[in-house]
């Protein structure tokens, strides 16, 4: 077989790997498994149901949900028979759920629950394209039109499998396999077209460098609209095979990382930097011999984890010295986090300060930062276990080209990329140029070994009233480093100096008045200005009452900042800052 479509695999998975465990769920106090052999079947059964409510082969369908096995089986199945899935951000409202209904003309939505039937029955006379709603399992509804999981399943009885074998056959390399709908930093989302092939490739690409298999776990937890996400939750798993656990709930994340225990993890920099605050906090109030025996252990872990990134392994006394303190340190500090048996620690979808990558080496934890976006499939350069070098995102992917424009805008070519912008010529033209090269509109470059630093995203560096320009975010990273700060956001624009709007971690400033935490963030600023240009120093910064929150428009639903809802929301502080 020449070409191999994920939907293909999974279904061929099911047949070799039989009654391995492919996901869990958790039911009250216990987690229950399906093995590969069913996932393929409800795949299986999903798929005939898609035809036979009439989805034909390159027609989009939606999912609106948090993270379960439904979202995933229904998605597979709907590649499997040629459509387009496209994942809906459970956080968006009515008019947002509306506009990608819309826009990708779905004829069929699933959605997890009453919540968020609300939003689409509440839109639905304004979607002519939509003709079924489907409910996730174990929900039902009264709603003319909307059909419980199980009544959707029957609906594919008689529908032969052959229908699906015939689908699945048809479907080309460049083929439409799923829409990723960007999270808008600005302006409306655009729905990114993602071929078999982009998906395929970018897999094959990740395994060659990590051995996961059937004896791995991973936790589901991030948005599944995300591309990152299905990359660990539905994309690698057709290779590796690794069992997923399904956590819909991310404030529940802590606790269900201490249950499952997952031998690989992905993390967006927000969840390591609360990691981060926590444990730094713990190491601050160990005294005496405590505090000596963990600050020796932290620098036998930051060495044992150089030479890992170097691709040595320690040995003789190194190697001693770290299984001393690995029993009776860094087991303890990893236990505390569920991350005592992770294998792979990986970080991605923005950057990750070098200081906390560096940090949680010195509890032999080495942290891989992977790069991409949704137009490249999350996955054109990343650091791996035997090469890895902290600050940067690693050289290219296998089969990828990278290559920085004279402007400093980071170039990528390669079979992970998307196809285009659904029914978006003009500014399909302006990401994908006639040589093949993504503009990422991110700004970096690549060091004399080929790893890839990033610096900026394009649009969002500063150019000050003086001409010079900043980059604010890796002012923002060293910021955020401190357990008081949870978001900052760097000032500066055609402005006489740098400002800066705190966001602060309601969780760390409990029970702290309100001087001794403008006394804490103050030390925060203070220490990143030292050893700064003048024109890169924070002159001013206002704490914000509020915290910046996906509900509140601020963040995106992976918590990127959204600057320019940031500034028109404060713009009366940040006034106050120049005034």
């Amino acid at each position: 077989m020449l070409f191999e479509t994920i939907p293909e695999r999974i279904l061929r998975a099911g047949r070799e790997r039989g009654t391995a465990h492919a996901y869990a769920v958790r039911r009250g106090a216990q987690w229950v498994t399906t093995s590969w052999s069913d996932y393929a079947g409800e795949v299986e059964a999903a798929a005939r149901a898609l035809i036979a409510l009439g989805v034909e082969a390159g027609s989009p369908v939606a999912i609106l949900g948090t993270n379960t096995p439904e979202w995933v089986i229904f998605d597979v199945a709907a590649m499997a028979v040629g459509a387009m899935p496209a994942g809906i951000y459970p956080t968006n409202s009515s008019d947002e759920c509306a506009y990608v209904l819309d826009h990708s003309r779905s004829s069929v939505v699933l959605v997890q629950n009453e919540k968020q039937l609300a939003k689409v029955l509440e839109k639905w006379r304004e979607l002519p394209a939509l003709r079924h709603v489907v409910l996730m399992r174990g929900q039902s509804s009264d709603s003319d039109g909307v059909l419980s999981w199980e009544q959707f399943l029957d609906r594919g009885t008689t529908v032969p499998f052959s229908e699906v074998e015939t689908r699945m056959a048809a479907l080309g390399p460049r083929d439409g396999a799923t829409l990723i709908y960007t999270s808008g930093t600005t302006g409306r989302p655009k729905a990114v077209v993602l071929p078999h092939e982009a998906l395929v490739s970018t897999v094959k690409a990740i395994h060659s460098f990590i051995d996961a298999s059937m004896s791995d776990t991973a936790v589901s937890y991030l948005p599944l609209s995300h591309i990152a996400e299905q990359l660990v939750t539905i994309l690698t798993p057709a290779v590796s095979g690794h069992t997923v656990y399904y956590e819909p709930d991310i404030f529940r994340l802590v606790d269900t990382l201490k249950e499952v225990r997952p031998s690989i993890f992905f993390a967006v920099p927000r969840v390591w930097e609360k990691f981060y605050a926590a444990v730094s906090g713990k190491l601050d109030e160990a005294s005496g011999v405590k505090a000596a025996i963990t600050n020796r252990a932290l620098v036998v872990g930051r060495d044992h984890t150089a030479t890992l990134n170097r691709g040595e392994q320690p040995q003789g006394w190194r190697a001693a010295q770290y299984g001393f303190f690995d029993k009776l340190v860094y087991s303890k500090a990893k236990e505390a986090m569920g991350l005592d048996r992770s294998r792979f620690l990986f970080s991605g979808a923005a950057p990750l300060a070098p200081s906390i990558a560096e940090f949680f080496s010195g509890f032999g934890m080495q942290i891989l930062n992977i790069y991409g976006q949704s137009e490249n499939t999350a996955g054109s350069a990343y650091n791996r276990p035997d090469r890895n070098r902290y600050g940067s995102v690693g050289p290219a992917f296998p089969g990828t080209e990278l290559r920085v424009a004279d402007d400093g805008e980071i170039l990528v070519r390669g079979l992970c990329l998307f196809s285009g912008y659904l029914h978006e010529a003009e500014a399909t033209a302006g990401a994908l140029d006639a040589d093949g090269w993504l503009h990422t509109g991110d700004v970096g470059h690549i060091d004399d070994d080929g790893f890839l630093f990033i610096t900026d995203r394009k649009k969002d560096i500063i150019i000050t009233a003086g001409g010079e320009n900043v980059t604010p975010s890796l002012i923002e990273m060293m910021l955020q480093t401190h357990p008081l700060v949870s978001i900052a956001v760097v000032i500066g624009d055609r402005r006489p100096y740098l400002t800066a709007l705190i966001s602060v971690d309601p969780e760390a400033t409990e029970g702290m008045g309100a001087d001794d935490v403008r006394t804490g963030v103050q030390g925060a600023v203070d220490e990143v200005n030292v050893g700064q240009a003048r024109v890169r120093q924070l002159k001013r910064f206002v704490i914000l009452e509020r915290p910046l929150s996906i509900e509140g428009g601020e963040l995106t639903p992976t918590l990127k900042v959204k600057r320019k809802v940031v500034r028109e929301h404060f713009a009366d502080q940040i006034e106050a800052m120049y005034s």
